[in-house]
């Protein structure tokens, strides 16, 4: 399969056809390949003086290097992204837990009974209080604290896929310029 040298493409095989090589970041010596390294250099790696590496395109989706309207800027041979994710309390949109009280406080409706109440308690005995709640029972503002939920467990966050290989083509067709 004669192709043009570092055209790159998937492959439903699982091997690699004549003149191509699979695109797993492999290193290659610049002696045995000038053509190929003249096209793509150390773009994916490599020390530019005796090697140069082809993409490593395993487990990975291809972006169009640029930019367009709007769009970021992607310069050919960045890598990026993850396949999870942990979302920190601080990317959450905001928004309100809300909590409604209810209280219905309960009068005793007798008269007191002692001149020099302990602990605050103008009371006689037990027996004296009104399951009806009483109007003139002073309100009291509750605290109220709300737990912690969820986890920071990561979640995966990767599209529907199938894999294919990605190869490119090492030897064949020398590119001419446009």
């Amino acid at each position: 399969m004669e192709g043009v040298i570092g055209f790159t493409t998937m492959f439903a095989g699982n091997f690699a056809p004549k003149s191509w090589s699979f695109c797993a970041g492999q290193t290659i010596n610049i002696s045995s390949n000038t053509a190929l390294f003249s096209i793509i250099g150390t773009t994916y790696g490599g020390n530019g003086t005796t090697t140069f590496m082809l993409p490593d395109l395993r487990g990975r989706k291809i972006t169009g290097a640029g930019s367009g309207p709007g769009l970021s800027t992607y310069p050919i041979g960045q890598k990026s992204g993850s396949e999870t994710v942990t979302l920190a309390t601080n990317q959450m949109p905001a928004h309100v837990h809300s909590m409604q009280i209810t209280s219905n406080p309960k009068g005793y409706d007798d008269t007191g009974s002692e001149s020099s109440p302990e602990s605050g308690w103008f009371a006689a005995n037990g027996s004296g209080y009104s399951g009806a709640t009483n109007s003139q029972m002073k309100s009291y503002a509750a605290s109220v604290t709300m737990t912690t939920t969820g986890s920071d467990t990561p979640y995966e966050i990767l599209q529907p896929y199938m894999t294919l290989n990605y190869i490119i083509c090492v030897y064949g067709v020398f590119p001419a310029r446009n």
